[in-house]
């Protein structure tokens, strides 16, 4: 019972299903902010998002039916319980903060899909690396927060004030939130501001910004390149266990052949003392006739 449910919960037909169920769980809860939908559609809608729960539930259940203690270990099956304890809370609460968490039901879609779950441990594995280039850019961003504090504070109070306020609107201007119309205000009473805030947008926009890129894709490499490793040391160990078993089908082949009996004409001397008596092929009953 145990193989056949692990057998069902791997199927990729299964797995297409609760893809499904969860696009579904989505959508129902999405039409759910539309008033004149719930108004007209209300029942149904709840009586699926409760289905989707109770077909969530299940799922979890037989995965702890199949892995037992394994369940524990893997991290996409504590998500998986979490997500589902969470949508629990939300349908027994009455608080609209609570209600509102059943959306992250959809986030389910991040450990049933594979592509998904490669990127969220790409995404993990850069962590190391995205903190080196995180602190760099706040280093980067204070530096220049007090230079255009001290530079442009007086003549433009609303932009660079004080230090919290320039940290804000530098951090606008490397979003490329309506930072030129920053750099205008601020060309109006320095004309050579231009500088400085080009000089700015290239070091934090297409210099530090492109290093978080550049780390998440060589986490994805690396995560892809283990996998490529893991798939080749699966075929390898299979083609070995494949070759053993021809080579064992050989050898029982052999034994069988030198166990049979050796049966045809004989050649050796039919009378005196090395003479090879052959038995008589005769059937009894046919004997018994000859007798007769």
């Amino acid at each position: 019972m145990r193989e056949r449910t692990r057998a069902l919960l791997a199927h990729r037909h299964f797995q297409r299903f609760i893809v499904g169920v969860i696009l579904v769980n989505a959508g129902t809860l999405g039409l759910e902010t539309f008033p004149a939908v719930v108004e007209r559609h209300g029942p149904l809608l709840t009586v699926v998002d409760h289905l989707a729960l109770y077909i969530f539930t299940a799922e979890l259940a037989a995965k702890i039916y199949v892995e037992r203690t394994a369940f524990v270990r893997d991290p996409w099956n504590l998500f998986d319980t979490a997500i589902v304890a969470v949508a629990f809370a939300s349908t027994t609460g009455a608080l609209s903060v609570l209600r509102s968490l059943r959306i992250l039901r959809a986030l389910r879609l991040l450990s049933v899909v594979p592509s998904l779950r490669r990127v969220v441990s790409a995404l993990l594995r850069a962590l190391p690396g995205m903190t080196s280039i995180v602190v760099l850019l706040s280093l980067v961003l204070y530096v220049a927060a007090v230079m255009a504090t001290k530079l442009y504070g007086q003549s433009t109070p609303d932009r660079f004030g004080s230090l919290p306020t320039s940290l804000f609107t530098l951090y606008q201007t490397m979003t490329g939130d309506d930072w030129g119309n920053i750099a205008r205000e601020v060309m109006t009473r320095h004309p050579s501001a231009w500088i400085f805030f080009t000089i700015f947008i290239l070091v934090c926009t297409f210099v530090v910004l492109n290093l978080f890129m550049a780390v998440v894709v060589s986490a994805m490499d690396e995560e892809n390149a283990e996998e490529r490793a893991a798939l080749e040391d699966t075929t390898a160990h299979t083609q070995r266990i494949l070759d053993e078993l021809v080579e064992l089908r050989k050898e029982v082949a052999e034994l069988r052949l030198r166990a049979e009996p050796t049966t045809g004409p004989t050649t050796g001397p039919t009378t005196g003392p090395g003479a090879v008596v052959s038995e008589s092929r005769t059937p009894p009953r046919a004997a018994r006739r000859r007798g007769r």
